[in-house]
């Protein structure tokens, strides 16, 4: 449970960090941003794989690049399913799904979370 907690406000903050240097992504109160880090561990839990599944030959195609277009699609559709937090394109929604992972990363080597 606690593992869980702390990936929740790693994310948040990732989310916050983000919003920061994206100028396209909004994200309006603290609360928003845990309510899309919540979002977004249910889209990659359950929407991803079935993208993923469903892209595989546009994947293998482009040598794995098209996950790069799948992970903006899921940061796009958490904007969607979250109040006071929105993307204004596609271009952003990619930016934003790549800082976000690069921000959870490195907050996690901080935190010595593996």
């Amino acid at each position: 449970m606690m593992e869980f907690i702390v990936t929740l406000i790693v994310t948040a903050i990732s989310m916050i960090v983000t919003s920061k240097i994206v100028p396209g992504i909004v994200i309006s109160t603290t609360s928003a941003a845990f309510i899309g880090a919540f979002v977004f561990g249910i889209v990659n839990a359950i929407v991803k794989p079935i993208l993923i599944l469903f892209t595989l030959p546009a994947t293998i195609l482009t040598l794995g690049l098209f996950l790069f277009v799948i992970n903006a699609i899921c940061f796009y559709l958490v904007a969607y399913f979250t109040p006071n937090f929105s993307v204004n394109n596609f271009i952003d929604a990619l930016l934003g799904s790549i800082l976000v992972s690069i921000v959870s990363s490195f907050l996690s080597n901080i935190l010595g979370k593996s």
